[in-house]
């Protein structure tokens, strides 16, 4: 998937928290995020609409990474454990997604 894409993806699944979505759309994804908040705090008045219109697409981009791996969204809350939290999901988004389907749907790849 490639840059363009993922946002596009991100976008029409704005609220959407089922299915799957690949380790290019979640990076390319959060890559845009960072670089629209950074490109916020340059303009000034911005930042806050900026920020609350990624808040629900990112969210939503994180647990659907999470349903590719297989595992429930619900995991996304184990990011409020201090320190560990982060780092245990961090190593779950950059492990690749369950080859073929799995309980959440198909692979997002290969369809």
């Amino acid at each position: 998937m490639t840059f363009i894409e993922s946002i596009q993806s991100g976008f029409r699944n704005y609220a959407t928290f089922d299915g799957r979505s690949p380790r290019s759309e979640y990076w390319y994804f959060h890559l845009f995020a960072f670089l629209a908040m950074m490109a916020s705090i340059l303009t000034g008045p911005f930042i806050f609409a900026i920020a609350l219109g990624l808040v629900l697409p990112t969210l939503a981009v994180n647990v659907r990474r999470l349903h590719d791996i297989d595992k429930s969204g619900w995991f996304i809350f184990i990011a409020c454990i201090p320190l560990v939290g982060p780092i245990v999901l961090l190593v779950w988004h950059c492990q690749r997604g369950t080859l073929g389907g799995n309980r959440f749907g198909p692979d997002p790849l290969f369809g």
